[in-house]
């Protein structure tokens, strides 16, 4: 007899789930009865948040959804911050959980674990939660969450399975039948054809472009080119187009002289960006806008008309939508022609660095520091320091290079695990963990899944004696600051505890030479840097 435990994993096998990530439980064994024989890896946290960060930082490299296993109750409350971060960013993540046993529910007698209405709960966190109540129920839910995965703005969805269901018979499902999947929205001729008659008439095009564009096939590279337009590359979207290309800007639209360019620009192709406040407010001025022409691509009909109201609203994949646009402007004579992108991207660029404070220039060559010294490196930050500046003005060598938490729901304790999953999604890639030590406490216990998940990322720990961030904030509020510096360990110490490679940079100018030497190790490494050795003397 097969359980309905042991098809889920060919289930997820069948769906090309190689990882999953997740401690197991009295209430989730039988889902694991299956997956020693299987071909795919577990790979247990210290913590179930930390399954779901390692899951985000996975599908943000691999493009695949990160797959979790957690028990019911706690296991499910304890992953919901991170599938918060991945609703925020729209990453594919499938969360597996238990409940309780089907006699059981909606009782509230209290039972192990028991939470009331435990789906309701998830479903503020993802795409849709789905309860199981009776085996043949799971390939149609699954065959729905990949539908979401691969044709709609991809999110977390959340299966729970009764405990009692997990042991049933489910040999009626075999075998498994052939997948299909529905294709993503493109939009219709008439649609295109009006962007292109907008494109064709604009002087100063500019092209945005978020988290939504994918660029495995370069159509955002290809467009700018075709159009001779700038493009400002939101903090989801940094290092889709390299950071040599004339035409990139890595500049914040928080900046000045970000706004500038595109307030000067008589048409905004915005496409796969939902504006959102944290990437084009930073600092909550409200003087962000767009006053002239500005066309929206977004996949989710439902972002259109958030934050900026456009001329002309379209459903489509980012990536497919902008392939037909460069096949439509090549076919059209007038297309080629002169509109100084790279000089008005010139302009934009040195503006903004200038208008950086010196502390912030500083981290920023920190940061670039880091790109020099390992080509193609994947920087994944928490919200500390040197993000914040990276995120106002960076991009990284390589796509998808730059990933963090510091925008949208903004959870600390995302670059240790993240780093993690992203490791085991690019392993011939360095990947670097930027995170503050405020930060870093929330996870620390993830140096040991570190090792044991043989992902050998460095882990760099910026430390400042706090939340150095919240500090500053009170102090230009004339508030005392308080609750701000909580101590913090020997993290080199910590590090060799549980195996790793570890040490305290002497000094600003070892940093290449030590990132080179943690490389090196072939094993998890932290190198600890105390913030003034990068502070300018002013």
């Amino acid at each position: 007899m097969i359980t309905l435990g042991e098809y889920l994993i060919k289930l997820l096998e069948h769906y090309e789930v190689d990882r999953v990530f997740g401690i197991p439980g009295v209430h989730t064994i039988e889902l694991y009865r299956g997956l020693a024989n299987s071909s795919i890896t577990h790979y247990t946290p210290r913590h179930e948040q930390g399954a779901g960060f390692m899951a985000d930082g996975y599908a943000r490299i691999s493009g695949k959804p990160g797959v979790c296993f957690v028990i019911t109750g706690p296991g499910l409350t304890n992953i919901s911050t991170a599938m918060a971060q991945a609703y925020a960013d729209s990453i594919p993540m499938l969360v597996i959980s238990g409940v309780n046993k089907t006699k059981h529910l909606g009782h509230g007698n209290g039972n192990l674990h028991e939470l009331p209405n435990q789906s309701a709960f998830a479903e503020q966190v993802s795409s849709f939660s789905y309860s199981v109540s009776h085996p043949d129920d799971l390939p149609q839910v699954m065959a729905r969450a990949f539908s979401v995965f691969s044709s709609a703005r991809p999110r977390p969805v959340h299966i729970e399975i009764p405990i009692d269901l997990m042991s049933a018979p489910a040999d009626h499902l075999m075998p498994i039948p052939p997948l299909s999947f529905p294709q993503a929205p493109v939009p219709d001729k008439n649609s295109i054809n009006q962007i292109i008659k907008l494109c064709l008439a604009a002087k100063s095009p500019l092209l945005i472009i978020g988290g939504g564009v994918k660029g495995e096939n370069k159509s955002a590279q290809e467009l700018a080119e075709v159009l001779d337009c700038p493009v400002v590359m939101t903090v989801n979207a940094r290092g889709l187009i390299p950071d040599s290309h004339p035409l990139a800007i890595p500049a914040s639209p928080s900046l000045e002289a970000t706004r500038a360019l595109i307030k000067n620009s008589d048409l905004v192709l915005a496409i796969g960006t939902e504006l959102g406040p944290t990437d084009f407010d930073m600092y909550e001025n409200q003087s962000f806008t767009i006053p002239n022409t500005l066309i929206r691509v977004d996949i989710d009909p439902l972002q259109l008309h958030r934050n900026a109201q456009p001329t002309m609203g379209i459903i489509g994949d980012a990536d497919l939508t902008m392939k037909q646009l460069v096949i439509s402007l090549q076919e059209n004579e007038q297309s080629n022609v002169n509109r100084n992108g790279a000089d008005r991207a010139l302009t934009t660029k040195q503006t903004a660095f200038n208008e950086l404070s010196l502390p912030m220039q500083e981290q920023v060559k920190f940061i670039e520091t880091i790109k020099s010294a390992l080509p193609g490196v994947i920087i994944v930050g928490d919200s500390t320091q040197p993000v914040y500046a990276g995120n106002l003005y960076y991009s990284p060598d390589t796509r998808k290079g730059w990933i963090n938490s510091a925008t949208g729901f903004g959870t600390l304790g995302y670059a240790l695990p993240a780093s993690i999953g992203a490791q085991l999604a690019a392993t011939k890639q360095p990947v670097v963990c930027l995170t503050g030590d405020g930060g870093i406490q929330f996870t620390l216990a993830e140096l040991g899944t570190a090792l044991d998940a043989n992902a050998n990322v460095i882990i760099l720990v910026w430390n400042n004696d706090g939340y150095q961030e919240i500090k500053n904030f009170m102090l230009e509020n004339d508030i005392t600051p308080e609750g701000v510096t909580p101590s913090s360990p020997d993290f080199t110490a910590i590090a060799r505890a549980y195996g790793l490679y570890a040490e305290h940079l002497a000094s600003k100018e070892e940093l290449p030479t030590a990132l080179k030497r943690a490389h090196s190790e072939n094993r998890p490494a932290l190198i600890q840097i105390e913030e003034n050795l990068f502070t300018p003397v002013v």
